[in-house]
């Protein structure tokens, strides 16, 4: 996985942060408590997941 930017970090960690205060809801506004999806919710706000993707070929 490519690193993450300080930007990218920070967001990160808050959003963990969150979970870990039981402050983090999901689309739905359902309270997180797997923290799998804690960190699926953190890469996506952070945008490190779309750095992921596979380029499309030319």
């Amino acid at each position: 996985m490519p690193k993450e930017t300080p930007t990218q970090k920070r967001k990160i960690h808050r959003v963990m942060h969150e979970f870990k205060e039981g402050d983090l809801h999901s689309g739905n506004g359902k309270t997180v408590r797997n923290p799998r999806q804690a960190i699926a919710i953190a890469l996506s706000e952070a945008g490190a997941s779309n750095r992921n993707r596979r380029r499309r070929g030319s």
